[in-house]
């Protein structure tokens, strides 16, 4: 039986301890990481360099909050990086090509993404497509939609405003796609944690079969969740887009790997059930930290890849024996 473990004011302080106990090694790899790049460059530990982090954390903060709740349930989805690609075409030729405001533009992208984690919902629930093959089969239709949009084209010049969110520091410190980022994380937690729908995602990750006898649909959450993933990877596009001030049906290839390595590394379990947004958000720092780190200390793009593979590795057999021990 799947025990929700939950009270009037959310969760109990037992399942409070568990999962700040599944967050504690991923925050003390952080601090490590932080230290030790701290001691090999003389720039690291500075307000600027921070700040450049947290820009650069935002399209996979973003995108990995969605893909928290996929994996909370046991899922899995490979198609983020497309629709993220999908998201930004169908921006851009709605405003650039047929002329639309760029407000209603970015509601099309948003709907066009959404769209597609609608259909990969479905496949799941009503076809019972593994969601490794439906998210794998919709990574490429989608990625095959961006790029006939425009034939394969980019499209470049946006707005001055648009650019800006990406550029200009509010209050001196942080642009409005970070404040966008943090803003998704904070309610994202908000609702796993003070919502019955939120704790609903858990009890679907620990049994699907046990959810449903307590009157849990399960196929409703499941085909929510992944539309709300393809919905962030689509804003994700929208803040990429800004940062760029461009969009081009390429963009986001290797995001899916990149974000479901953020959730591993947070702590989240593969296996459905375990995990939660404070967990990701260090998997995010995580990854964005080392990639910062690594090219502050001219490691080779190549070695860059391979060390972030040993990491995930690491993380993930961190966790599992973790697990068989509890």
């Amino acid at each position: 039986m799947v025990a929700l473990d939950i009270n009037e004011n959310g969760l109990s302080s037992g399942a409070w301890l568990s999962k700040l106990k599944g967050a504690t090694g991923p925050l003390v790899g952080l601090l490590a990481l932080c230290v030790f790049l701290s001691v090999s460059t003389d720039t690291f530990l500075s307000v600027r360099n921070g700040l450049n982090i947290l820009d650069q954390i935002t399209v996979l903060g973003i995108m990995a909050v969605g893909m928290t709740f996929v994996i909370l349930i046991g899922g899995i989805d490979l198609s983020v990086g497309s629709a993220l690609a999908l998201a930004m075409m169908v921006m851009g030729w709605t405003a650039n090509v047929a002329g639309l405001p760029l407000p209603v533009a970015i509601v099309f992208a948003l709907v066009a993404s959404g769209v597609s984690g609608l259909i990969v919902g479905l496949l799941v629930t009503q076809f019972r497509v593994p969601a490794f093959i439906a998210t794998l089969a919709m990574m490429s239709a989608a990625r095959g939609v961006a790029n006939m949009i425009t034939d394969g084209q980019q499209i470049v010049g946006f707005p001055d405003w648009f650019m800006m969110l990406a550029i200009d520091r509010h209050f001196g410190v942080l642009t409005a796609t970070v404040f966008l980022m943090l803003a998704v994380v904070l309610v994202a937690w908000l609702f796993l944690h003070f919502r019955s729908e939120g704790r609903m995602l858990y009890a679907v990750g620990g049994n699907p079969e046990v959810a449903r006898l307590a009157g849990i649909n399960v196929p409703l959450v499941t085909i929510g969740v992944y539309v709300v993933s393809s919905v962030l990877a689509g804003l994700a596009g929208i803040v990429l887009a800004a940062r760029l001030d461009s969009v081009q049906p390429s963009s986001g290839l290797g995001y899916e790997l990149d974000t479901i390595a953020a959730v591993v590394i947070g702590g989240t379990s593969l296996s459905g059930g375990a995990g939660g947004i404070g967990g990701t958000l260090i998997g995010v720092l995580i990854i964005g930290v080392l990639r910062n780190g690594l090219n502050l200390l001219n490691v080779s793009p190549f070695l860059q890849q391979v060390i972030i593979g040993i990491v995930i590795v690491l993380a993930v057999g961190a966790e599992t024996i973790r697990r068989r021990r509890a």
